[in-house]
């Protein structure tokens, strides 16, 4: 079996900067193996108009925050920039980070984000439609500019569970999958996204397969792993409570 990691993503709403920053350290320190934010605008629950920062600001501050763990958006939203420019500034914090950068992508989903900043919505099909233009894009870009990244290619995560295109897509351009629960309907995903790798001729070992938890699922880690999840990433926001966290990397110790 593939050595399993653990993750996590530190909500950036309902905080003060130096509360992240500081959170980010400790979960550094605990031993994680990933460190993620998010890519909205605003806070997803509690308050909607609380405070909240943006994700890949934040994402060069966590560069220059750790030395070890891997960082990254889970997941950036595919719409907010132009893919030349997200493989440019993915290139940028790939350096300023020494190389830890993953870029975790999806197609978009939440309206308010693009109503207040002016991005077009479309439907479901049409972001999809962008995701898919956008991907060879970006790969392309990332064989152009001077210098490389220090990891070159940068892995490349998607995120989603829609199995007639998101999954077709991760077969094709991704290192690195990441969708939700419960275990029964991730273990059905996770089948589908092995079937669009043989349909497309790609080894489907090549995919990190990782899930997204909350704090009330970590009683379910076996289950997941039984899933084919190898990489389980536990949702944390303010204030700060990390010790689900180190439940979450005890278990993995205990796996070994």
């Amino acid at each position: 079996m593939s050595r399993i990691r653990v993750g996590v993503q530190l909500h950036p709403q309902h905080t003060t900067y130096a509360a992240y920053a500081d959170a980010v350290r400790r979960a550094e320190e605990l031993g994680v193996d990933t460190i993620w934010t998010w890519d909205h605008f605003f806070p997803l629950y509690g308050d909607p108009d609380g405070s909240h920062f943006e994700g890949w600001t934040l994402l060069t501050a966590m560069a220059t925050l750790t030395s070890r763990a891997e960082i990254g958006c889970l997941v950036t939203c595919n719409s907010y920039r132009n893919p030349q420019l997200l493989a440019d500034m993915a290139r940028t914090v790939d350096h300023i980070s020494g190389g830890r950068l993953i870029l975790g992508i999806g197609s978009g989903w939440c309206e308010r984000d693009y109503e207040e900043y002016g991005y077009e919505f479309g439907t479901d099909a049409s972001r999809l439609k962008d995701l898919g233009r956008s991907l060879p894009l970006i790969k392309e870009r990332w064989q152009k500019l001077v210098p490389p990244a220090v990891r070159n290619p940068i892995p490349l995560l998607i995120g989603g569970a829609g199995e007639k295109v998101t999954l077709r897509l991760t077969a094709q351009y991704a290192d690195l999958w990441n969708s939700f629960g419960p275990p029964a309907t991730y273990k059905h995903k996770n089948a589908v996204l092995t079937n669009w790798c043989r349909e497309l001729g790609r080894d489907p070992a090549l995919i990190e397969r990782t899930i997204s938890i909350n704090v009330g699922d970590l009683g379910q880690l076996d289950a997941y792993l039984d899933a084919g999840a190898t990489h389980i990433i536990v949702e944390i926001g303010a204030p700060w409570d990390l010790a689900p966290l180190q439940q979450l990397v005890e278990w993995r110790a205990a796996q070994s």
